[in-house]
């Protein structure tokens, strides 16, 4: 089955999520603020952070630009 190849779906997401919150973490950056700056609320923010939703690329794009980082960082065991 792919599902024993590939990772869940659910764990890519905490790993996207995890590597998005580590960075923003690095920059002291709250989530009020990258909600404010990526356009989407600070709920969205934690929710993404979480693995409990699966944001759009062009949403992690807009991320990986705010946090000044290559989306590769945030693309990392995902």
């Amino acid at each position: 089955m792919q599902e024993n190849i590939y990772m869940s779906e659910k764990m890519r997401l905490k790993n996207l999520g995890i590597n998005i919150k580590s960075e923003r973490l690095r920059r002291n950056m709250s989530q009020e603020k990258l909600a404010e700056l990526a356009n989407i609320s600070r709920n969205s923010v934690s929710l993404i952070e979480t693995g409990k939703i699966n944001p759009t690329i062009l949403k992690v794009v807009d991320i990986a630009g705010i946090l000044e980082v290559d989306i590769n960082v945030l693309l990392r065991d995902v």
